[in-house]
């Protein structure tokens, strides 16, 4: 019985807001799928300095997924007055000054312009230290939320797979079940065809030629590493951590040897085994891109 609890989806979506007499906070995590773990931050400019710590924060808990943070901050009217930053301002008019001279066609910024400049404005009468606090203890509640909606998205994606393994299984013992039937079929009709153009037959040739042929039919080997693949991915799936690449593997392992039987396929009965067995191993294999 696979654990599905440990089993990670890289798909999932989580919201937290705040309000208070500050202004309010909206943080909104959404993840896909990826190769690697590839974060994006939309913050507000006052609370840019909090990206490090939410990458981090990331960098801990997920492995893969391309993670999107969007931040939005609402400072109520009452809460902000807007002051400019006179040594950034001087900064800026300081550079101005030497593109100016070093560049005197080019169109200096108007007054507006400056002021659009980050940091030449800055917020006054909102205490930004505990505004971040709360910023940061929102994002720690919508990270929990994020990893709570990939784990129930993980549990649905093993549900899927292990019926898929159990479709695996059932082709394997059908092939099995009617390899025996259909050797000693091709055994008769090679007899049938040498009686009909009436050949004179050498009884060793013929054995030979009959070994030859179960050779070519037998498929016990790759029915057996079938069986094997399936008992890894049963295995990866209840192991802890980490295990989509691995996964993903595997089901091209598993692809191959459906492929091989394909080619071995003597009959339409055994053709039908090995079409049945792709299409399972493509849909596993699909959402498989999924899993962390």
């Amino acid at each position: 019985m696979v654990d599905q609890s440990k089993v990670h989806s890289m798909t999932a979506f989580a919201r937290q807001s705040r309000e208070d007499d500050w202004g309010s906070l909206q943080l909104e995590l959404r993840s896909v799928n990826q190769r690697y773990l590839e974060p994006f931050f939309r913050l507000p400019e006052a609370l840019r300095d909090l990206e490090p710590a939410f990458r981090e924060a990331l960098r801990t808990r997920l492995t893969r997924g391309k993670v999107e943070c969007h931040l939005r901050f609402e400072p109520t009217d009452a809460s902000e007055t807007l002051a400019v930053n006179r040594s950034r301002l001087v900064a800026l008019a300081a550079a101005l000054g030497e593109i100016r001279e070093a560049l005197p066609q080019v169109a200096m910024p108007d007054a507006l312009s400056l002021l659009e400049h980050p940091g030449v404005l800055e917020s006054q009468g909102i205490d930004l230290d505990l505004v971040k606090a709360e910023a940061t203890a929102l994002f720690q509640a919508a990270l929990d939320e994020l990893i709570d909606a990939r784990a129930r998205e993980g549990d649905k994606l093993a549900v899927m797979i292990c019926e898929r393994l159990s479709g695996v299984r059932e082709q394997i013992a059908e092939v099995r079940r009617l390899m025996p039937t259909i050797l000693e079929r091709q055994r008769t009709l090679l007899l049938e065809r040498l009686e009909t153009v009436k050949a004179e037959l050498d009884p060793q040739r013929l054995e030979g030629e009959l070994v030859l042929l179960a050779q070519k039919a037998d498929v016990d080997e790759e029915l057996d590493r079938l069986e094997a693949h399936v008992s890894e991915v049963e295995r990866q799936l209840g192991q802890n951590g980490p295990k989509g690449r691995r996964l993903d593997f595997l089901m091209q392992e598993l692809n191959r040897e459906a492929n091989t039987l394909s080619s071995k396929s003597a009959v339409a009965s055994t053709t039908r085994c090995a079409v049945e067995l792709k299409v399972l191993i493509e849909q596993m294999r699909e959402q498989i891109q999924n899993i962390e």
